[in-house]
């Protein structure tokens, strides 16, 4: 089933690929740019119905993550002037300009929408990534994952039923210890360790739980925590997670992960109940077989300085995009501010394009890492060329951390949209309970 509106044929059809962080803030941009004034047809796809910015998707699985933080895909285009379809992309026409897309089933298992091919001009890549499990195993089958939305409350929905089988189940009777492992020590995997911290905090003061009745276990195959990070801000995430009574298991490779435990090289066995794998990215496997596109062994697709793939009509942003980095030893690093510098890059580039300009390229601008330790900390480290590196930490990198996100919600809300959302959020939070227990 094609579906090409006859009326929109001499316009330029723009096609974007996933509503990540990248991939929003390019349909928005262009819609506003493009779509409202009816010089391109601009349209998003994407495998769900809401956005999630994916930094914040640690929260979600701890279940500390207001609902009202969650973007409607579909109303989101109805006010920026591009068009949404729900649905995953599973193959590439590069000699028609043709998507084709996967059928939309439903839980029970009936089809909702067929599969659909797509037309495009221009097309633009940003699916963003996925959890590498590095082929060992049991990873696939034992552990949860926070790639995705639903993975995420997915994790939530277990943690809370682990929780209450703790507190007055089976488990209460025999005294059992809740024990949570997540592998990985990068921000993802310290992050959620912190969040899950205050989250047994808070449920020990709604009665349901004592803190002590849960064992928290990162496990970290490198030296340290946070490789992204000087190592003086490691060391100093380290005494504040060891504080909060995590159990860091570092130098520890992950063999094989099984239904009761993880198993490491040096043969330790690891009890876990709640298994979380944080060791690692990739762009999906299905890149790999995209009609000859070039990737590379993490399945980026391979993009120059203009984020434009070896095909002209074909780009890519945000974590699938293998993107040099002049003066560095590998390419741009998948993070939040790549994605957004990206997109905003890209969506002067495809104007220019349509106006018969050349394509910019785009310069990365690292600006640091910092790492949110719930309501206990937050660290990290700011760059630029008046300051140099300066670490920082405490309510001034809390401050810092939260207008990366301020940032994200200007890009596809505007200045005035995203002050109402701030203010609605802190009176919600006022009156709400401060974490999801459903």
């Amino acid at each position: 089933m094609s579906e090409n509106n006859q009326t929109h044929n001499q316009k330029h059809k723009i096609v974007i690929v996933g509503g990540g962080a990248a991939g929003l803030e390019l349909a928005t941009s262009l819609g506003r740019k493009l779509g409202k004034k009816g010089l391109a047809e601009v349209m998003l796809l994407d495998g769900t119905s809401t956005h999630i910015w994916k930094p914040l998707l640690h929260e979600v699985a701890a279940g500390t993550l207001d609902e009202s933080e969650q973007v409607e895909y579909l109303a989101q285009a109805y006010r920026n002037k591009f068009r949404f379809r729900l649905g995953k992309m599973e193959g590439l026409n590069r000699k028609k300009k043709e998507i084709y897309v996967s059928p939309t089933i439903s839980d029970s298992g009936e089809e909702l929408i067929p599969k659909r091919t797509f037309s495009y001009d221009t097309l633009v890549m940003a699916i963003g990534s996925v959890s590498n499990s590095f082929g060992i195993k049991g990873v696939e089958e034992h552990c949860l994952f926070l790639d995705t939305t639903s993975q995420a409350f997915k994790f939530q929905k277990q943690l809370v039923e682990s929780y209450i089988k703790n507190h007055a189940g089976a488990d209460a009777a025999k005294n059992k210890q809740l024990s949570i492992a997540i592998v990985g020590g990068g921000a993802t995997g310290v992050e959620l360790s912190a969040e899950l911290h205050e989250v047994t905090d808070l449920l020990a003061v709604y009665g349901l739980n004592e803190s002590s009745n849960v064992k928290l276990t990162i496990i970290e195959a490198a030296a340290q925590l946070l490789p992204a990070l000087p190592g003086k801000l490691a060391l100093a995430t380290q005494d504040q997670l060891a504080k909060l009574e995590i159990d860091l298991k570092l130098g520890c490779r992950v063999i094989e992960v099984t239904k009761k435990g993880i198993k490491t090289l040096d043969g330790e066995m690891i009890p876990a109940d709640l298994k979380v794998w944080a060791a690692g990215i990739k762009a999906p496997d299905w890149i790999k077989r995209l009609d000859g596109l070039e990737t590379n062994q993490v399945n980026q697709l391979v993009v120059d300085e203009t984020l434009k793939t070896e095909d002209a009509n074909i780009f890519a942003i945000g974590d699938c995009a293998a993107c040099p980095w002049p003066g560095h030893k590998g390419n741009v690093p998948p993070r939040a501010q790549a994605a957004h510098q990206q997109a905003t890059t890209l969506c002067k580039s495809i104007v220019n394009r349509l106006s018969g300009g050349s394509l910019g390229k785009y310069v990365y601008h690292d600006y640091g890492s910092l790492v949110a330790l719930g309501k206990y900390s937050t660290v990290g480290n700011l760059m630029g060329n008046l300051m140099g590196t300066v670490t920082i930490g405490g309510f001034i990198a809390r401050v810092v951390y939260l207008s990366l996100y301020k940032m994200h919600q200007v890009a596809i809300h505007g200045y005035y949209r995203t002050a109402l959302l701030t203010l609605s959020n802190l009176f919600r939070r006022s009156a709400h309970a401060k974490i999801k227990m459903h």
